[in-house]
């Protein structure tokens, strides 16, 4: 089966699954999943993904993947004695194939109790389909490609420069996404093996995927994602306040620590016009994944100097949408002048020749409330409600694209 280990999955779940066990454990949502590639057929795939969900909700957490979860120091003990009783319920999700080749997958139940369907899902999806179209895979054509990217991460003048895999949930197969990490840990070296005198620096920052950083040895990766401020819509005090309250919480529940803000899920100036002086100092930096890559990463280093904050102290991470070309241009344009993460997603692990499956899953309804997220690139944004968007829209005064 595809999915065997319920630590298959990006670590920002359980960041945020902890948050809601503290601060939201009676919240209900609904998820539903989208493919932006035109023209691809996935019902007729719609048996083989339920068996694999049902697999899924058969798991159960081991005991040495607790024990690892516990000795990350922001995972709090009552979260971990939670998961050791945790299952994902079956019951919460449905999988029905349309007549136009569409795949309508929808999840609603209680949020801490779907809150971990997402990923594994997406990853069950893309594998399905992949081995239906392409059961004779090239991989020498993917190790080819990502013997290139290597190289060109090894070239003159970027040895500070490092990237973390961020691709779970559009991989070509598990298998396919262990060799990438395996071959990046052996070749660009992991961020967590000290580097003796004279070697490159390590290059490998680590990943999202919370298996195969405990299988391999990496650091894993994540902090919020856009359903956790998408709720806050529905559970804040009030709308306009939403994206403050969601900061808030997360400051509360983790002190400073997981301190990367993200910054999409109203449009950069709405983000920045509530990410004032103490949010600045709170957060360690912030993460971009809509829009222009290069003015989001201008406009965050002005908004630092503004809020007389030294922007050398800070993070920027990019994550839309990359690939290895576009991350060294962005080093070299940020070089120097703050601190830089970059994720690479589906450019690392669906990368053999084949046009990759755009595909999410979106939190649309929070306490049978609309949610939403107004993305500055609009092929993202994602709501059910056009009444519900354009109220979002005057209230956080955001243009209609």
């Amino acid at each position: 089966m595809i999915i065997n280990s319920l630590l298959d999955t990006d670590l920002y779940k359980f960041t945020m699954m902890q948050v809601v066990l503290h601060r939201f454990p009676g919240a209900r949502v609904e998820y539903r999943f989208k493919c932006r590639n035109p023209g691809v057929n996935l019902a007729q795939f719609a048996n083989q993904i339920r068996e694999e969900v049902r697999h899924l909700c058969s798991l159960e957490f081991k005991e040495a993947e607790l024990v690892y979860l516990r000795s990350m120091r922001f995972i709090k003990s009552d979260f971990v004695d939670f998961l050791g009783l945790f299952r994902l319920n079956e019951k919460y999700i449905q999988i029905t194939p349309q007549a136009d080749g569409q795949l309508d997958i929808l999840i609603k139940g209680p949020w801490l109790h779907t809150i971990l369907f997402e990923i594994p899902v997406l990853a069950i999806v893309n594998e399905v389909y992949f081995r239906n179209t392409q059961p004779a895979a090239d991989f020498s054509e993917g190790r080819r490609r990502l013997a290139t990217k290597i190289e060109q991460l090894q070239g003159e003048g970027l040895s500070d420069l490092k990237i973390a895999d961020y691709g779970t949930r559009r991989r070509f197969s598990k298998e396919w996404h262990e060799e990438v990490l395996r071959t990046l840990s052996s070749k660009l070296g992991v961020v967590t093996v000290p580097a003796r005198l004279g070697d490159r620096s390590p290059q490998l920052a680590g990943t999202s995927n919370v298996l195969y950083a405990m299988k391999l040895g990496l650091i894993p990766l994540g902090t919020m994602a856009h359903e956790y401020l998408q709720a806050c819509q529905a559970l804040g005090p009030r709308l306009r306040d939403s994206q403050v309250f969601g900061f808030e919480m997360w400051g509360r529940e983790y002190r400073g620590d997981l301190g990367i803000a993200l910054s999409d899920v109203y449009g950069m100036s709405a983000f920045l016009r509530d990410f004032d002086l103490f949010f600045c100092k709170l957060f360690d930096g912030s993460r971009h994944d809509s829009g222009d890559p290069f003015q989001w990463g201008e406009r965050m280093l002005a908004h630092y100097v503004s809020n007389r904050v030294d922007p050398r102290t800070k993070t920027l991470i990019f994550s839309d949408g990359l690939t290895v070309p576009r991350t060294i241009e962005l080093y070299q344009q940020f070089r120097g002048r703050c601190q830089l993460a970059f994720g690479i997603g589906t450019n690392l692990t669906n990368d053999l020749g084949y046009e990759p499956l755009q595909i999410v899953i979106k939190m649309i309804a929070c306490n049978d409330q609309p949610v939403a997220k107004l993305s500055d690139t609009p092929s993202k944004n994602m709501c059910e409600d056009e009444k519900y968007l354009a109220y979002l829209r005057q209230v956080f005064e955001i243009a209609p694209a």
